[in-house]
């Protein structure tokens, strides 16, 4: 493997965490154009053609063949558990890459259902593992004021890559032929050889080498990410943080078939934290972003009659201002929190999906006189939508589990939560195709109840993650902190805490008197709820 000559060829401070964020956001751009490039591929005739895919029999065949990839992710997420915490963040990110290349591969030149099965499922798992890992090491190699504009920058990124593959997919449906739908999947590998050349000489999460008591790798990256000296105060202060969440852990760590009995003691918290950075890609799924992101042509020409010329183009359209709303998320996300951007992306979802629900009635219904224009108006509220989703819930959900989760469980909090995430987007995607064509406007009843439901979990029960560090997370569980967190100013306040604040200072200043080396916390913890 290639080495510079100097660490990180010299950079330090926000030049390296630019280049971390790059190969992150790499990565994310081609998860997304992952999600979108399989639209255009299912309504190619050549592709319906070569796969005697024609028909309407055949629309379960079809269901199955675009959601087995998130079966894929699903299995890449599991195997994250194991490889991701024992080989790091970097070599994980790479085997990764190197499955999912397989899988573009053989999707690339497939000729039959056998073949595209396969290399959507090998596919799958490359972008499993990814996705389960990338957001990780962002978060792990950012400050705190950073970590989640960075994050949701990368996911701003995420719809990049989205809207390239519904422009690629309208470009070349002009062209016909192999070419309309071989072209846009060999195109992943415009994301996938850049990963190879910037993933292999930037550093390791410095978090996960201690965690491995690897400190003395792990002291200089801390260094370099803060642009300071080995023996500055301040990076000894955050090298002893971390160092003290590690031992806590470990002296009340809880073995998986506990977790899984509900068994756990307490002071960590492990499985309320869990559920809650699951909770949110369950909800990321079920709010219905991927009956837009896989099947918004297919909806377009069935629920609302446009030509397959017209859907591409109105699908390539709506990535634009979808865009747009990812993009300004990325400064508001520290500004407004991440709770208040959840529920009000949340809230848009479930007001267009009303308005969808309605507008998409007087479509289809027979003998009404205005459904076409019925049916041109409900556009509007696709576009809206993607721009509400945009906003929250398209970032928050791959930020919160890496936020939320302690050191020790956060690859595992993280894997599951994005395994959650892809069994319920296989979910979504599997029963989408039937829903439209059995129930018409009434499935789309489902999405604005699921959203509605929604709102009054995050409101109750999400505690606040941004401007507070990783470790001030911790110490927050430690001080067993109430179920509902409504109500409650130090929970649910985008500000830090005026406590985590005072300790910091308190910290840096004992490293500046005492020699390097683990400072043992006073017998006092820090309760969020007092900030």
């Amino acid at each position: 493997m290639f080495k510079p000559k100097q660490p990180w060829f010299g950079l330090k401070g926000n030049g390296l965490t630019l280049w971390i964020t790059i190969a992150c956001g790499i990565d994310m751009t081609l998860f997304g154009y992952d999600q979108g490039v399989f639209s255009g591929v299912v309504i190619s005739n050549d592709y319906l053609n070569v796969h005697n895919l024609k028909g309407p029999n055949k629309t379960d065949l079809l269901s199955i063949i675009t959601a087995i990839y998130d079966i894929g992710c699903f299995l890449g997420a599991l195997a994250a558990f194991t490889i991701g915490e024992r080989m790091g963040r970097k070599k994980t990110i790479l085997i990764g890459t190197t499955i999912l290349a397989i899988g573009a591969a053989l999707q690339t030149s497939s000729f039959s259902v056998a073949h595209m099965l396969v290399g959507r499922i090998v596919a799958g798992i490359g972008n499993g593992i990814n996705t389960s890992t990338a957001p990780v090491w962002q978060v792990e190699t950012s400050t705190a004021n950073w970590r989640g504009k960075l994050v949701i920058l990368e996911m701003a990124l995420n719809i990049f890559g989205f809207m390239l593959s519904n422009w690629v997919n309208y470009g070349l449906y002009f062209a016909g032929g192999a070419l309309s739908w071989r072209l846009p999947l060999a195109l992943q590998f415009l994301f996938i050889v850049p990963l190879y050349f910037t993933v292999p000489w930037l550093p390791e999460s410095p978090r996960w080498l201690i965690a491995h008591d690897r400190d003395d790798e792990a002291k200089p990256i801390l260094a370099d990410l803060e642009n300071k000296s080995v023996d500055d105060p301040f990076v000894k202060a955050q090298y002893q943080e971390i160092r003290f969440g590690v031992e806590y852990e470990r002296q009340n760590a809880i073995r998986w078939r506990d977790i899984l009995r509900g068994r756990t003691q307490p002071g960590t918290k492990t499985i309320r934290r869990l559920l809650l950075g699951a909770g949110t890609q369950a909800m990321q799924q079920f709010g219905g972003i991927n009956i837009m992101s896989y099947y918004m042509p297919t909806l377009l020409i069935q629920s609302v009659g446009m030509t397959e010329q017209m859907s591409r183009l109105i699908a390539a359209l709506s990535s634009i201002p979808y865009l747009f709303a990812a993009t300004i998320a990325t400064p508001l996300v520290e500004r407004s929190g991440r709770r208040v951007m959840m529920m009000a992306s949340t809230f848009v979802q479930f007001f267009c999906f009303l308005l969808l629900t309605i507008l998409l009635y007087y479509t289809n219904k027979p003998g009404y006189t205005h459904g076409a224009i019925v049916g041109k108006a409900s556009v509007v509220w696709f576009f809206v939508y993607y721009m509400g989703f945009g906003l929250g819930m398209l970032g928050i959900p791959w930020l919160y589990p890496t936020e939320i989760n302690s050191l020790p469980m956060r690859t595992k909090g993280a894997a599951v939560a994005t395994a959650v995430n892809w069994i319920t987007n296989f979910v979504v995607v599997e029963i989408t195709p039937k829903g439209v064509q059995n129930l018409g406007w009434r499935f789309y009843i489902i999405w604005t109840v699921f959203n509605a439901a929604f709102l009054p979990v995050i409101y109750l029960f999400y505690p606040e993650t941004s401007a507070r560090t990783l470790e001030d997370l911790d110490a927050y569980y430690r001080e067993d902190p109430p179920l509902i967190v409504a109500g409650d100013n130090g929970s649910t306040n985008p500000r830090r805490p005026a406590k985590f604040i005072e300790r910091e200072a308190e910290d840096v200043e004992r490293a500046k008197h005492k020699d390097e080396g683990l400072v043992k916390r006073p017998s006092h913890t820090v309760d969020m709820k007092e900030g």
